[in-house]
């Protein structure tokens, strides 16, 4: 699979604007823009003079409301994407608007398949060794709430694993929309996976099954170019991460040199981590306690799982409320040095900080970082950043033998989640008193 950057295109200002009803040709330069225009003048006139659109036809004869329908259409087409190859990304809400959901409604497959294909002609590359675009969907926001399948559907319980349940898929195969639980090789194998790159680095998911936000190549970056972040760099210092997704953050650290050990309780997001880590050249191992039969448990077989092929990056496909746990046992078996401690969850990655402060707490020289994601109303960015000092300063007098002082650095306003609400760091630094 070929990676290609994360491009993202808003040419608005070659927006065609409204005239009086006749045909023209759309300005060069925005494909979609383009290929409607194209797919539309392909169409039998009658279908943009039907009965069904003639709401939208004004007091315009036939033809001339024709043309201002066909304007129309242009005008709520969407004007931005997002190439993550093999597939194209339109924005929320695209084809949703009148008179677009008239049209479709009265279209057959075969002319709404047309419409998506010339779309993908003219936004795939040209020239020797480009790969070619072949699907096409629709992006959504990730509920935070999904239908309970066991309980029925007005029953709704949290989205833990960021399932997109809402993406809107229009053109191309993507794979078993409801494969096996827990997924196979085979459902891994049949899915559609794509790929992009950002810092440098290649993530892969399959997007039936699985978030990326690409609003977190900021924070990714600021891990790799903060220089103080880079005190892992020696041989033999961790990183944990505990919510590693498809490795956005893991990766960022196994960049610097580190080892990683991640959490993850979504398969579908450990077979992307597992294959974006194998597309950047970093050794992965999979530990997955739930197919030791009997010997869940035990952390001697763990232990030498993880480390003993000296994997870079070793990821436990498992709820990380068995972090702290695990980590102690192999910290008393092989020796752990962690520096680094990713808690990148949204709204709030709170539950698991005081495990992550106990990771670096124990550490027998240097301390380390901690990372706390959480949203935060930006009026409140001061009080909360307040709030987590009040936290590791209690933590800090609790510690027995070695005690530790954490302090909160840096507040990092990553994007924004929703109006007024910022997607925040709190980089908290720990060190001996």
């Amino acid at each position: 699979m070929q990676a290609i950057t994360d491009h993202q295109h808003d040419p608005s200002s070659l927006m065609p604007t409204m005239s009086r009803p006749q045909k023209k040709k759309e300005k060069p330069g925005n494909p979609v823009l383009t290929a409607i225009g194209n797919w539309l003048d392909s169409l039998p006139s009658s279908i943009l003079e039907s009965e069904s659109l003639s709401s939208f036809r004004g007091d315009l004869d036939q033809d001339g409301g024709a043309a201002h329908i066909r304007q129309q259409l242009l005008d709520r087409a969407p004007k931005r994407w997002v190439v993550y190859e093999p597939m194209i990304l339109l924005p929320s809400g695209s084809f949703t608007s009148a008179p677009w959901l008239i049209l479709l409604s009265i279209l057959s497959p075969s002319q709404k398949d047309a419409l998506w294909a010339e779309i993908l002609h003219q936004l795939s590359p040209t020239g020797k060794g480009t790969s070619k675009l072949t699907h096409l969907a629709v992006n959504e926001g990730i509920p935070l709430q999904i239908s309970s399948q066991r309980e029925g559907p007005s029953q709704q319980q949290e989205n833990i694993l960021r399932s997109p349940s809402g993406l809107k898929l229009l053109f191309g195969s993507f794979g078993p929309s409801n494969p096996a639980s827990p997924p196979s090789q085979t459902d891994f194998d049949a899915a559609l996976w794509v790929s992009t790159k950002q810092n440098g680095i290649v993530q892969t998911w399959a997007p039936l099954h699985t978030m990326f936000s690409r609003g977190n190549v900021k924070e990714k970056a600021r891990l790799l170019n903060t220089p103080a972040f880079k005190l892992g760099c020696r041989e033999e210092k961790f990183a944990v991460d505990l919510y590693a997704g498809i490795g956005y953050f893991a990766f960022s650290y196994a960049r610097l040199g580190m080892r990683v050990l991640c959490w993850e309780l979504n398969p579908w997001s450990v077979e992307g981590l597992r294959r974006g880590a194998e597309l950047n050249g970093w050794e992965v191992k999979v530990v997955n306690p739930s197919k030791k039969e009997g010997q869940s448990n035990n952390e001697e077989l763990l232990a030498r799982e993880a480390f003993a092929e000296k994997a870079q990056i070793v990821v436990f496909l498992e709820s990380n409320a068995y972090a702290a746990a695990r980590i102690r046992r192999l910290r008393e078996k092989c020796g752990l040095d962690i520096v680094h401690v990713n808690c990148g969850f949204l709204p709030t990655s709170a539950p698991v900080w005081k495990d992550a402060w106990d990771m670096v707490r124990d550490n027998e020289s240097e301390g380390g970082w901690l990372h706390f994601h959480e949203n935060v109303g930006e009026a409140d960015i001061e009080k909360r950043r307040m709030e987590v000092q009040g936290l590791v300063g209690r933590w800090g007098e609790e510690g027995v033998g070695k005690r530790k002082r954490g302090v909160v650095e840096h507040v990092e306003k990553v994007k924004t989640f929703a109006p007024g609400v910022w997607h925040c760091v709190f980089d908290v630094r720990v060190t001996d008193e």
